[in-house]
């Protein structure tokens, strides 16, 4: 497991040139690929997933916080595993009768962002193919692997997930401190290879990705193929959103009717919603930095969690190696 590209990471749209083998750190902050758990798991597609450790993005609603922003958190994982190990473990559970019974057929590697373990993650893909030819596999993307990644990743997938966060800049910024550009590069090229696509994921958050901006990642995904598959997920406090409400039932059926009348055809929401929580009441100062109301919405919690940009960007920012928000612990963990 030697990895030598990581001795100049570019494996996500950051493309920080790191030198992660002698303990040089990018947004990610992640050294050799570690892994934080491995199960299966009954939520489709049915799997045995592998949650990598760490992710090139700064999520305010992180549901995998603890994973996400390892080693930050106490989050006690698996670390440095052979490749070899993973893929016979894996395999052996997906065939296992508790495999079976769920209908497991395939690895779904999840994080975290995978991207960051990459090399990694073929290593397994190509142990696990040697072990059982007829083995799947499903990556969980955030849409921000490199170009190159990307094609690598499409490579060795029979299946993605792909979750889009918001499509104006200026609330994708505020709410991962990433810029949308590369993600929106990457949607395009997975609706071209849309037989991959298990679906694109979209959190809706009430007041911050809510209904004009889910008509905008609407509008754009019909714009490339209006029968993509689309699943609306329903927010729930998390992270540094963790006083923030959860979607409501009501917003969710709003948001499948608009993305239908958008001209969406294979379209669905889950998850469980009404969810209580507290609108907070935005500063004008943080109001007057922004264009659109979700924007300061977002970018005040970013402050309240200790982030020291108004505007975030991970990438420039001279506090990424130590950021007070990867430290955040949410109010429901304390």
């Amino acid at each position: 497991m030697e990895y030598k590209e990581l001795e100049n990471c570019k494996l996500c749209a950051w493309e920080c040139g790191v030198d992660r083998l002698a303990g040089e750190q990018g947004v990610c902050l992640a050294g050799l690929p570690k892994v934080a758990s491995c199960q299966l798991h009954p939520a489709p597609p049915q799997s045995y997933t592998i949650f990598c450790s760490s992710c090139n993005f700064r999520c305010l609603n992180c549901q995998n916080w603890e994973i996400a922003h390892y080693p930050f958190t106490q989050y006690k994982i698996k670390g440095i595993v052979n490749p070899e190990h993973v893929a016979r473990v894996g395999v052996q559970a997906v065939n296992s009768n508790a495999g079976q019974m769920i209908g497991a057929d395939r690895f779904f590697f999840s994080g975290g962002s995978p991207t960051v373990s990459l090399p990694w993650i073929e290593e397994v893909v190509q142990c696990a193919k040697t072990l059982d030819p007829d083995i799947k596999i499903n990556f969980d993307t955030n849409g921000f692997p490199s170009k190159n990644s990307f094609r690598r990743i499409i490579s060795i997938s029979d299946s993605l997930t792909f979750d889009i966060k918001a499509y104006n800049d200026e609330v994708h910024r505020t709410l991962t401190g990433a810029p949308v550009e590369p993600v929106l590069t990457n949607v395009q090229e997975m609706a071209r290879q849309k037989d991959q696509l298990w679906e694109f994921r979209i959190l809706v958050i009430p007041n911050i990705v809510d209904l004009p901006e889910i008509q905008a990642i609407t509008e754009f995904i019909v714009s490339l193929d209006e029968t993509l598959p689309v699943s609306f997920l329903t927010f729930r406090p998390n992270f540094c959103l963790d006083t923030h409400p959860g979607a409501s039932r009501e917003l969710m059926e709003a948001v499948v009717t608009l993305a239908r009348r958008t001209g969406l055809t294979n379209v669905h929401w889950a998850g469980f919603s009404g969810i209580p929580g507290v609108n907070p009441s935005i500063p004008q100062r943080i109001k007057d930095q922004f264009s659109l109301q979700n924007s300061a919405v977002a970018a005040f919690y970013a402050q309240r969690a200790g982030c020291r940009q108004i505007h975030r960007d991970c990438g420039k920012c001279s506090f990424k190696l130590t950021c007070d928000l990867k430290g955040y612990y949410p109010c429901q963990s304390r």
